[in-house]
Parts: structure tokens; C-alpha cells; sequence
């Protein structure tokens, strides 16, 4: 068997990020031969990945970033425990996947994933991190926005952020807010326009059938019904759409609060993600 030197141990805990012994172990199995301890120490996390399958990898982190301005990006590398997401190991992958997405332009978790980083996907990459953590490991998440003007913002816990994109440029601080916004009150769409026809039509069911529902109106027309639904559905988009959101603290839309800092300016990009919603 050949000897195994700390220095190799080390050479190969940089190449793969695995731990220590998990190093030296793959090399003492591979005798040496520091290819064949990367493809074992590769082979182990896809062997932890199928093993864990039927985990929730409910943890992790967001991260993102804008580039030039004009392009924002943000993904998710998700795990089972909170003790893993905040290890430097596990942010500091996370954030070289981010910079595989920057770098290569990806415009979907689907490519991303298939995206290569040298001889390895980002789906490797990602089974070799369940490999060294012991846990499932997954990309729940990854968008991409392009606009005249973007902005970024992740909560301090790293486990939701949001993009967006503007028309054109905004003042830093009303672009912030509004990602802020965005993060904290979760809206399903930018406006009534881009509202999903499922989430509307799941809307107005709930609201018709409550009106059904309630013995004031047994005796109404459903025309009636219908209006008073359409009224629901008003409320609904002023309290879910992100324009029409009233500013935290505030009586002013957040379309009001945008047009305060320039008249023509709107958002018209929008991507949004949660860990565990």
C-alpha cells in the first residue's frame, strides 16, 4: 500500500472539499492514485444522495446577484439541518454554483443543473456536497431576470430572497425597498396582468363558493353572486399582486411609491423564493 502524505490528503481535500478523513480515506482505498481517490470520494456522494432520497431538505441558503446592472441571478442549495446550511463549506458552494450561472449565463435551473464546471455538471457537484455534508442535498431553485435596471435582495437568515427587474433605473433605495417588499409579503405576481389564470381562477371559485356559502345571499341571482365575487377578487389582487401592495407602514401602493421617485418608472420582472413554502 502506498503512503499516504498529508500533503496529498490536503491536495485532494482542495479539489473535492470533502473532509479529512473522508480524504485520506479514498486515497488509502485508491493506493495512492489521487484520480482514482476523486472518482471514489465522487461515487460516495452519489452513493449518500440515493440513500437520502427520501429526505426533505428543508434548510439551506439563497444567494444572488446582479451583474452590470441589467441581470439578476439567484438560486438555492438546499440540505436537511440549519448546522449545515451556515457551515463555510456549504455557503461557499453555493455561491461557486451561483458563479457557474453567472459566468455561463444560464437561463434555467434545468441547464444549470447540466451545466459542466471542468469535467463535472452542477448536478455532480451537488451529489459530491451530500457526499461530504451526510445529508440530501438539492437546487431546489435557481432564476434568472434580465431588465434596463435589477436589484437583488436575500434575508439576513439566507433562506428567501427576491430579484427584480425595473424598466429603468430607480434610485438604489426604492429599488431596495421594493425587493424588500417583495420578500417579506411574498406577492404572486407583478400585477393583476401577470397573474397565473390558475391562481385567478382558483381565486374567484373560492370567493363564489363563499358567497354560495353564506345564508344572506341564498335567494341572490348568480349574477349577483358574480359581482360580489368580482369585488373579492379586487381585494385580492390589491393585497397579493405586488404594485398594488400597500409600502410596510404605509397607505401608498407600492406603484405610488415608485412613480414618487420617477413618473414612468415600473417593475417588470419578478422572481421570488422561499425555503419551506
Amino acid at each position: 500500500m502506498a503512503e499516504i502524505k498529508l500533503a496529498d490528503v490536503a491536495k485532494l481535500r482542495k479539489m473535492t472539499m470533502a473532509g479529512m478523513m473522508d480524504c485520506k480515506n479514498a486515497l488509502a482505498e485508491a493506493d495512492g492514485d489521487m484520480e482514482r481517490a476523486v472518482e471514489i470520494i465522487r461515487e460516495k456522494g452519489k452513493l449518500v444522495a440515493s440513500k437520502r432520497a427520501d429526505r426533505n431538505a428543508t434548510e439551506g441558503v439563497v444567494v444572488s446577484r446582479v451583474v452590470n446592472g441589467t441581470k439578476a441571478y439567484m438560486l438555492c442549495l438546499a440540505c436537511e439541518t440549519d448546522f449545515v446550511a451556515k457551515t463555510e463549506g456549504f455557503v461557499q458552494a453555493a455561491n461557486e454554483i451561483l458563479e457557474i450561472a453567472v459566468k455561463n449565463d444560464v437561463a434555467d435551473l434545468e441547464s444549470l443543473l447540466a451545466t459542466k464546471a471542468g469535467d463535472r455538471t452542477v448536478a455532480d457537484l451537488v451529489s459530491e456536497k451530500s457526499g461530504q455534508t451526510g445529508e440530501k442535498v438539492e437546487l431546489p431553485f435557481y432564476g434568472r431576470i434580465e431588465a434596463p435596471y435589477c436589484a437583488a435582495y436575500v434575508h439576513f437568515n439566507k433562506k428567501l430572497g427576491t430579484v427584480l427587474g425595473f424598466n429603468k433605473e430607480v434610485p438604489a433605495e426604492v429599488a431596495h425597498t421594493v425587493a424588500m417588499q417583495a420578500t417579506a409579503m411574498a406577492p404572486v405576481s407583478i400585477s393583476e396582468a401577470d397573474c397565473p389564470a390558475e391562481v385567478i381562477e382558483h381565486e374567484r371559485k373560492i370567493a363564489v363558493e363563499a358567497m354560495k356559502q353564506d345564508p344572506k345571499n341564498a335567494n341572490k341571482p348568480e349574477a349577483i353572486l358574480e359581482k360580489i365575487a368580482e369585488g373579492k377578487m379586487r381585494k385580492f389582487f390589491e393585497e397579493n399582486t405586488l404594485l398594488n401592495q400597500l409600502v410596510v407602514g404605509e397607505k401608498e401602493t407600492i406603484a405610488e411609491y415608485i412613480r414618487k421617485a420617477d413618473k414612468e418608472a415600473t417593475v417588470v420582472a419578478y422572481k421570488r423564493f422561499a425555503l419551506g413554502e
